[in-house]
């Protein structure tokens, strides 16, 4: 066996521990992933196990419920990419995903809430933030704000005011979040026209 040959083998035989891992830390059950994908749970399971060998019929709509790029779920090289490949780690129990390289005024993340009911901890700290939900319902607590978003819907807040955000309890919720650590908000270059009642 070649070079190439052993190690397109050997990142195969990583698929699916980076499958199971996968699940994990989303705190998916084989079932619910199964109803997700319209793979069967067997399938998973042998899959993960690493009893079936991965395909691209099964592992793009695996990527697609995980909302990750197909190259993560194998573990291919970045070769001339030029997409940022940042690793995520977890923290209390959520998924995080920075989209910034380095330190600077503006941090931009991907997080990844797992499906559980915590308990509202506010907390306070300089800066300004402005969150968008993906996937899921977020409940955010500002103050004596207590609001539950979904998908598409955004809040932005002083981060001096106490303040929390989880699940709803009923699934996981993925969100992306810009925060200011000085308090900067973010500058929108252009805005809709304002209508007239004429329209």
């Amino acid at each position: 066996m070649d070079d190439a040959s052993t190690r397109i083998a050997a990142a195969l035989d990583q698929v699916g521990p980076r499958l199971k891992s996968l699940r994990s830390l989303r705190k998916v059950s084989l079932a619910d992933l199964a109803e997700r994908t319209g793979i069967s749970k067997s399938t998973l399971s042998r899959l993960e196990t690493g009893q079936r060998r991965p395909s691209l019929e099964l592992l793009l709509p695996l990527a697609q419920a995980y909302g990750v790029p197909l190259d993560e779920l194998v573990g291919a090289p970045a070769v001339g990419d030029p997409r940022v490949h940042l690793k995520p780690h977890q923290v209390n129990g959520r998924t995080v995903i920075p989209l910034t390289r380095q330190a600077g005024a503006v941090q931009v993340w991907k997080i990844v809430i797992p499906t559980t009911k915590s308990k509202v901890d506010l907390k306070t700290h300089e800066g300004y933030e402005w969150m968008y939900v993906i996937a899921g319902r977020l409940r955010v607590v500002i103050g004596e704000h207590d609001l539950l978003l979904g998908p598409g819907e955004v809040a932005e807040f002083d981060t001096r005011v106490p303040h929390w955000f989880g699940s709803d309890g009923e699934a996981p919720v993925e969100v992306l979040s810009v925060l200011g650590k000085q308090g900067e908000r973010m500058h929108v270059r252009a805005r809709p026209k304002a209508r007239s009642r004429d329209d």
